[in-house]
């Protein structure tokens, strides 16, 4: 887990705030927001707030009386506990890509299989940078629909020792989820302590939580598992084109997504969510990467923080249809303020491509070396004598070289970041080499990890368990 000590990059003047602030105001009063949910509505009734057929229509400062129930930070425990985490404050946390139906591999683009599942799952336990292999890596398009999510959650919980995130395509799997997770960690009131996975609530934007989506939220949130309220807008698209209408609406949707938790479990740990991008206005194309998005993110960041809230955001965004240069800069176009911002829990890390449609085994491992060179780059400097080398400048003295200077042959090993995947080689090795481009290269890298790959142990007993239940729940599925 990585902990952001720098300073972070905040853009809005107290006078912006202060708008930002009447306009989500307006929009839960005037507008309302839709609960496609009688229990929730139910909730919102007995609190004293307006309840209009699914329009609930909101005093703001009961909002921010439920908000203000919410943790500023928590952990989440991993079944390696060297891998747990905490949310919130300077901790950033990365998972991998989320909800790609297809897979990209080398020139090959196709459905994504149980199979691509448990190896992009193995290639997230390989890395340390990251701290999640994520919840819905791809959709394996292979494995019966009603039960499909039993097998990924096993795998996520087998074949990774990290955190995992929850399945939430309706209530009945996100109780499943929550059982695994009983399984695993040792019973219901082990996970109510301390969380064991994270789970992704989007609201249906503009101003709508439908009922697949709140049915997840009331299990987990029940169980005290903390759930991640994301306003899923895509400026022209799912909210108005202007960046403050876009971040005064996603303000609206996620506070109250907020309060319905704090409702249902006062205290309940949650994540502002934020997916803020915009659409083509030639193609009406979602885009990815783009400096509008990129604004959001910083926004975002200093809003969160303005509420006590951890927040995620960010990750390796692209719309390219391929690992090229430009699904390279649209990254770090987004990656860069992601941590710029101080973004506590970061989904789409690595893998994601052609707008979160496909996961791409090469582009992952491009999407590692830009997190990893922004995690050295945004570890503080330490400024000490030792550090300024007044030695070996008397040891080399003028006009001379410090590569065999007795300071530099102490440090050479580490003195400088070793890049996994970029090259340095002169033309000549380079081309004694194959001559390969970086996606090359990368799928070199992605091989011999999976060829590495070994699995954390995990107690027979417990692994048992874990599949007697997904047999069981699968025939009671039907499948």
């Amino acid at each position: 887990m990585f902990v952001n000590r720098m300073p972070r990059y905040e853009i809005l003047s107290e006078d912006a705030m202060a708008t930002l602030d009447r306009g989500w105001r307006r929009i839960v009063s005037e507008l309302g927001i839709e609960f496609a949910h009688p229990e929730a509505l139910e909730l919102f009734r007995r609190a004293g707030q307006t309840v209009e057929d699914e329009v609930v229509k909101f005093d703001p400062d009961f909002i921010l009386e439920q908000v203000a129930k919410a943790p500023r930070q928590f952990d989440v425990q991993a079944r390696n506990p060297a891998n747990s985490i905490t949310i919130g404050g300077d901790h950033m946390s990365f998972a991998g890509v989320y909800g790609p139906p297809f897979v990209r591999e080398g020139m090959e683009r196709r459905d994504a299989t149980m199979q691509d599942f448990r190896r992009l799952t193995m290639l997230a336990q390989s890395f340390p940078e990251l701290d999640s292999a994520g919840g819905v890596i791809c959709e394996p398009n292979d494995a019966p629909l009603d039960s499909r999510h039993l097998d990924m959650i096993y795998a996520l919980q087998t074949l990774t020792d990290k955190v995992y995130m929850g399945n939430v395509v309706s209530g009945p799997n996100a109780a499943d989820t929550i059982r695994m997770s009983e399984i695993l960690f040792g019973g219901r009131e082990a996970i109510e302590r301390t969380p064991a996975c994270i789970s992704l609530i989007n609201c249906n934007s503009p101003l709508r939580w439908d009922d697949r989506m709140l049915d997840s939220l009331f299990e987990y949130s029940r169980a005290a598992q903390p759930v991640i309220l994301t306003p899923f807008l895509l400026m022209g698209a799912m909210s108005p084109v202007t960046i403050p209408a876009a971040l005064v609406q996603q303000m609206a949707e996620a506070l109250s997504g907020i309060a319905l938790t704090q409702l249902i479990r006062p205290g309940c740990p949650i994540i502002f969510g934020s997916f803020l991008s915009n659409i083509d206005m030639q193609s009406g194309s979602p885009t990815f990467g783009t400096p509008e998005s990129a604004i959001g993110l910083f926004c975002t960041g200093q809003i969160a923080r303005r509420f006590g809230l951890p927040f995620r955001s960010g990750g390796g965004l692209t719309s390219s249809q391929t690992a090229d240069a430009q699904s390279a800069y649209e990254a770090l176009m987004t990656m860069l303020p992601t941590f710029l911002a101080g973004t506590n829990w970061v989904m789409h890390s690595a893998g994601w491509l052609e707008g979160g449609l496909v996961s791409c085994y090469e582009k992952f491992v491009v999407d590692l070396e830009i997190l990893r060179m922004l995690q050295v780059e945004f570890t503080p400097l330490e400024i000490d004598e030792a550090s300024m080398a007044f030695g070996a400048h008397e040891e080399v003295g003028h006009a001379g070289h410090f590569l065999g200077a007795a300071h530099t042959m102490e440090r050479f090993r580490t003195c400088f970041y070793r890049p996994l995947l970029s090259s340095s080689d002169n033309y000549t090795r380079w081309t004694r080499n194959g001559g390969l481009d970086a996606a090359a290269r990368a799928g070199a890298i992605y091989q011999k990890r999976l060829d590495e790959y070994e699995q954390p142990p995990l107690d027979d007993a417990i692994r048992a368990e874990l599949e007697e239940y997904v047999i069981r729940r699968r025939a009671e599925l039907g499948d």
